[in-house]
């Protein structure tokens, strides 16, 4: 090899390592739209832990009938964890429905059934339903206990939904 044939082939390697190097990460940003009656605490939950697993998503939640605000106890309960969602406001489905997505996830029976048609493209529509931790009574603490198990349940479905989206697109 001749000194322009190295040279060649050095600049080769340094753009194959820059733009898709082993240590580069793929291109993989993703929409996803996670909806539930309210919008007020298994959505806005699992746009946390979503967010939280893979800033570069766009990612956001939206409620079939949204109420007035998020949940002061998810609120709370996400807190737990290092996921803050307290600066997020409850939005309608309508507001989306002419967006496209990757995916659209349902998070309740009532959004499951009630979803509209996208006129923008979804990719793929999953349900992963829990049961509406708003719905929980007795004391403060025993509210908390439910909206804590909630998240829990939450965070391990939205997490084994990530890696198993991710892994299918060659991470």
């Amino acid at each position: 090899m001749n000194y322009l044939q190295v040279k060649c082939a050095l600049a080769a390697a340094l753009f194959l390592l820059t733009t898709r190097g082993a240590h580069a990460q793929p291109q993989s940003k993703k929409r996803v739209l996670v909806l539930c009656t309210g919008n007020s605490a298994r959505s806005q939950m699992a746009e946390g832990v979503l967010k939280s697993l893979n800033p570069q998503w766009d990612v956001q939640s939206a409620g079939t009938k949204p109420a007035a605000r998020v949940n002061p106890f998810a609120i709370r309960a996400m807190k737990e964890i290092g996921i803050d969602i307290s600066g997020e406001t409850t939005k309608s489905v309508q507001q989306f429905v002419s967006q496209g997505f990757d995916y659209v996830i349902t998070v309740c029976d009532d959004a499951d059934q009630n979803c509209p048609n996208f006129q923008g493209k979804v990719g793929k529509r999953v349900h992963i339903g829990f049961p509406d931790p708003a719905a929980a009574t007795g004391t403060d603490d025993e509210k908390m206990a439910v909206f804590r198990k909630v998240r829990d349940d939450i965070r391990s479905k939205f997490t084994e939904f990530y890696r198993s989206t991710e892994a299918s697109h060659g991470r």
